[in-house]
């Protein structure tokens, strides 16, 4: 096996010490890089109406402010009623302490008995403990007093008084996140006001020259960004009006504010639902005195959170957000690590940003990979990767997937013989054992014959010019030809060659093939046979020689048999191929299944044609 060289090995270690010092200056650089990215974020919302804005003639600074404006005023009118439903429910709390009481002492009593003998043994080994510890105090009934725990006559526990909290204290934790804030509408503000001078820059130094790559790059990102948050706009509030709906029917006292609070901690990829849900079932234990509200407020949250996860968003984001699911769980705990709770925010919009750089970058092409949706296998790749694996039934239920929405000619074509094709490959790079090789043919052979087994009115629709072709040109039972197939060299030859004659039989041909054998009995066998159309099956690259052995062979045998040479899948010239092949001009060279069907439909209407005349 070749070693790696030593420019791979320093170019794959300059990687590493590259990622590492980008996760560390995103992390110790995030008081700067948080509100930077909020406002890119937040100035790829805000274009759309600016730019409106501009095609009325409205001068950019004027656009700008007045959708910053109307962006502050909605934010302050939302946190205003919100704030107004949090006093109103502070007013309420204390009338519900005493249904919170009967539910705790309900729940006692239940368990009452159960508690008791727990309680009980919980308190006679902490007096066993008590009495066995050294210098432990007398367990009679004399009066004693309470000891500190970890301090002693010799070593009082020293007491630190801790000042009450002031108010400049809490203004200093309020003053944070709206200074944050602050700075967000500023850098937005920016953003706004230069975004084609920062589209340039960052084309010019992330380009290197390829406007092309840079510029579907960043409008795939945009697009992407843009639907994904307008899809999420549109499902999250939709998603709170039905909380709100819910609990208003169950009699949940401010519905309004737990509506918008589920709105809005759905932002929050995975612990924003569960964390939406927490207060309004509290409040159904602490308003009503039974458990039936309660169990409906955890069930309204639960069932539509399983229906929008499951059937609403999937298809939704699919096409537009292009992350598979486990990129997106990554995703948000990654960002959650280094940037707290607003890279949760954005932990998605980030990783779609990763996303197209992978796809749009080559060397970077592993993000892509790593967190993209799209198959990194091809279908003939997956199939013959568990084949590898020896797991038979994914290789064929990858088929039976591909089978949903390909007619079998097309499976056979795009999935089984590019399969072999690598089957062969590996097999003269002599990276498969004879174990190996055999059960990926033999496996191959066994799902091809369950395939086949369905009825012609179950198979789904084919290419409907070569379907029409074979159905128009199929031979009545008594003057029914023959075609043989015949594997040119080895075992895959052979498996290829049993494919093409059930798919020949499926359209209502005679169509047999032979074992593979010594090229004199494998001769024999045709001119006992006596076939009417004999197609030699050879899988490339190494089934060439073997294919025009064969072929010549065959015409010096029987001259006036119509002979079909299929290479299958041959990237090669087929015109030379058949100047090597020395095929004469009436007998057929071909590379695909869809061309050697489409031949041995019109040369068998010839020769039932022939026949009848006859």
């Amino acid at each position: 096996m070749k070693r790696p060289s030593a420019s791979t090995e320093t170019s794959r270690l300059l990687g590493v010490i590259v990622a590492v010092v980008v996760i560390a200056t995103l992390y110790f650089a995030r008081v700067v890089f948080i509100p930077l990215a909020l406002a890119l974020l937040l100035s790829l919302l805000l274009a759309p109406p600016v730019a409106f804005l501009e095609r009325i003639r409205l001068p950019r600074v004027l656009a700008i402010f007045l959708v910053v404006v109307i962006l502050v005023g909605l934010m302050g009118l939302i946190g205003w009623e919100t704030s107004q439903q949090f006093v109103d429910l502070s007013n309420q709390l204390p009338s519900y302490e005493q249904t919170l009481q009967d539910k705790i002492h309900a729940l006692k009593g239940s368990r009452g008995k159960s508690l008791n003998k727990a309680s009980a043994a919980v308190k006679e080994l902490e007096n066993e403990i008590n009495a066995m510890a050294p210098g432990a105090l007398p367990t009679n009934g004399a009066t004693k007093t309470p000891a500190v725990p970890g301090s002693s006559p010799s070593r009082p526990m020293s007491v630190e008084v801790v000042p009450p909290a002031n108010a400049l204290g809490s203004v200093e934790n309020l003053l944070g996140p709206l200074a944050t804030a602050g700075v967000v509408i500023v850098f937005t503000i920016f953003i706004l006001v230069g975004r084609e001078d920062l589209r340039n820059r960052l084309i010019r130094l992330a380009g290197g020259g390829r406007l092309n790559v840079m510029t579907q790059a960043l409008d795939d990102a945009t697009q992407r960004i843009n639907r994904y948050l307008l899809l999420q706009l549109v499902v999250n509030s939709s998603y709170g009006l039905v909380i709100f709906t819910g609990l208003r029917f169950i009699g949940i006292p401010n519905a309004a504010l737990w509506g918008v609070s589920a709105t809005i901690l759905r932002f929050l990829p995975y612990a924003g639902p569960p964390m939406a849900a927490v207060m309004p079932i509290v409040m159904s234990l602490a308003v009503f005195s039974g458990w039936h509200e309660a169990l409906l407020t955890a069930g309204l949250f639960f069932v539509l959170e399983v229906l929008v996860s499951n059937f609403v968003e999937p298809p939704l984001y699919g096409g537009h957000v292009g992350l598979s699911p486990l990129a997106i769980l990554l995703a948000a705990v990654f960002w959650t690590l280094i940037w707290g709770f607003p890279g949760l925010v954005l932990s998605t919009p980030l990783t779609v940003c990763l996303v197209v750089i992978g796809r749009y970058v080559p060397s970077l092409s592993f993000l892509n990979v790593v967190l993209g949706d799209e198959p990194v296998l091809s279908s003939h790749a997956q199939y013959y990767q568990r084949l590898l694996a020896t797991d038979q039934n994914g290789a064929r239920h990858i088929l039976e997937q591909c089978l949903n929405d390909k007619s079998l000619e097309e499976l056979y074509s795009s999935v089984v013989i590019p399969a072999l094709s690598l089957v062969e490959q590996d097999r003269h790079r002599h990276e498969l054992d004879e174990e190996m090789q055999t059960f990926i043919y033999q496996s191959t052979r066994e799902i091809i014959e369950e395939l086949a087994d369905p009825p012609a009115e179950q198979r789904t629709e084919g290419t409907a010019e070569n379907s029409s072709e074979l159905t128009r040109s199929k031979i009545e039972e008594t003057d029914r030809v023959d075609i043989l197939c015949v594997p040119a060299r080895d075992a895959a030859d052979d498996v290829v060659a049993m494919l093409l004659v059930r798919l020949l039989e499926r359209y209502g041909y005679g169509a047999r093939s032979i074992l593979i054998d010594t090229t004199s009995v494998m001769l024999s066998q045709v001119a006992e046979l006596n076939p009417g159309i004999v197609c030699i099956s050879a899988l490339p690259p190494f089934a060439v020689n073997h294919a025009q052995a064969l072929y010549t062979k065959l015409r010096s045998q029987s001259p006036d048999l119509h002979i079909v040479v299929c290479l299958w899948h041959f990237e090669g010239d087929p015109h030379k191929a058949a100047i090597r092949l020395k095929l004469t001009g009436v007998h057929g060279f071909f590379t695909t299944l869809p061309q050697v069907l489409q031949h041995i439909a019109l040369q068998t209407e010839k020769i039932a044609s022939g026949a009848k005349n006859l």
